[in-house]
C-alpha cells in the first residue's frame, strides 16, 4: 500500500505541471494573437481593428478596467467605454499567468515609458518589471 501511494503522488504532480504547461501554451497563443497585426496593420489576429493614431500617454483618472490578454498585450477600458491596447516592446513574464499589475507614476498619467510589475496571487513578492508601449485606441469585435 505504501509503495502505490508513493508512484501517485509523482503522477499526480506530472499530472498538475502538464495542466499548467496547456495553459500556458494557450496563454501565448492568445498573446500572439492579441499582439500580431495583419499585412495592413490595421487588424489584430484575435479580430480586434486599430480605430484611431496611438497615444503616448492616457489620464490615469480615465481607466475604468484593465484585461490582461497574455505577457504583452493589456487593454485598458476608458470612461466612455473607449478601449486602448497597449502591446508591450517585450514579453513580461508571467504577466498572462497572473493576470494583476501594478503601476507607480509621478504625474496623473500613464505613459508608454513608465513600468509595471507582475504581481503575485500568492501575495509574497513581486514580479516582473516591465516597459509599456504606446496606447492603441480599438474596436473589438461583438463576443
Amino acid at each position: 500500500m505504501r509503495l502505490l501511494l508513493i508512484a501517485a503522488v509523482p503522477l499526480a504532480l506530472l499530472t498538475a505541471c502538464a495542466g499548467t504547461a496547456t495553459q500556458r501554451a494557450e496563454q501565448r497563443s492568445a498573446d500572439a494573437r492579441a499582439a500580431d497585426l495583419d499585412a495592413g496593420g490595421t487588424r489584430y489576429g484575435d479580430g480586434a481593428t486599430k480605430a484611431g493614431a496611438a497615444r503616448d500617454c492616457v489620464p490615469t483618472i480615465n481607466i475604468r478596467s484593465t484585461r490582461v490578454r497574455g505577457d504583452r498585450v493589456i487593454d485598458f477600458e476608458m470612461a466612455g467605454g473607449k478601449v486602448l491596447r497597449n502591446v508591450l516592446p517585450s514579453a513580461c513574464p508571467s504577466l498572462g499567468f497572473e493576470q494583476r499589475f501594478a503601476y507607480k507614476t509621478s504625474t496623473s498619467q500613464l505613459c508608454s515609458v513608465d513600468i509595471i510589475t507582475v504581481l503575485h496571487s500568492s501575495g509574497v513578492g513581486r514580479g516582473a518589471s516591465c516597459g509599456l508601449g504606446p496606447f492603441q485606441p480599438i474596436d473589438r469585435p461583438a463576443n
